[in-house]
């Protein structure tokens, strides 16, 4: 415990907080090349298999990204576009990969949530 006089003179030092979205720079996509591509199972309550990608960024950072949908493409040195957002049974996976844009195909004939999958508004009469 310090003394009065020992707060007047260095005072006290403020924690300092841990950034979540380092590897980002503050964008809200980044460009990456896959380094591999895994399954990973989650934690406790939850049992499947989540599809994961080991992506290096353009900022030459390193990070997991969760394939969204069923079924995707995606191989090594596979250009991909990375948004925010962590799946919360997976540790350390903070971020998802965009369907239908770049070298990641979207999902055909989704009909709800189009825009997040990257799927193509169906031709109807």
């Amino acid at each position: 415990m310090p003394t009065k006089n020992q707060l007047i003179r260095h005072g006290r030092e403020e924690k300092r907080r841990t950034d979540r979205t380092r590897a980002s720079d503050q964008c809200p996509q980044k460009q990456g090349v896959c380094l591999r591509v895994s399954t990973r199972t989650p934690k406790k309550p939850n049992s499947t298999l989540r599809k994961i990608a080991k992506v290096r960024l353009s900022n030459r950072h390193d990070i997991f990204a969760h394939i969204p949908g069923e079924g995707h493409n995606s191989q090594e040195h596979s250009i991909v576009l990375v948004r925010g957002g962590r799946v919360k049974d997976s540790p350390g996976v903070k971020s998802h990969r965009i369907r239908g844009v770049k070298d990641l195909l979207g999902i055909p004939d989704h009909r709800m949530g189009r825009s997040k999958y990257g799927a193509e508004r169906s031709k109807s009469k």
